[in-house]
């Protein structure tokens, strides 16, 4: 049996994200498809694409700095807002140099 390996970009997913992607491949990525699934607008469709897409991006640009990938992932699920992201992620990179 062979052993799965999930790519770091997917492990950082959560279970509604990888839902949307499974909905997303099975309507051969239709995104109106999907808005008649969920029900709701082609617009709301596409700003979940979107914010999925930047998810993935975050993921694999900071693939070395957990914490930073931590807060960008909050910011982009509206966790917290992108100005205390940016505060949060430049004082940690302050203290990066400064322990250099």
């Amino acid at each position: 049996m062979q052993t799965e390996i999930v790519p770091e970009w997917m492990a950082n997913l959560d279970d509604q994200d990888i839902a949307f992607i499974k909905k997303f491949i099975l309507s051969s990525g239709s995104l109106k498809e999907i808005a008649k699934v969920y029900g709701v607008t082609y617009p709301t469709v596409r700003l979940r694409l979107d914010k999925l897409i930047q998810k993935i991006q975050i993921s694999e640009e900071t693939a070395n700095e957990p914490y930073i990938s931590l807060i960008k992932r909050l910011a982009v699920d509206e966790k917290i807002d992108f100005d205390t992201a940016k505060i949060l992620i430049n004082e940690y990179k302050k203290t990066k140099k400064e322990e250099s």
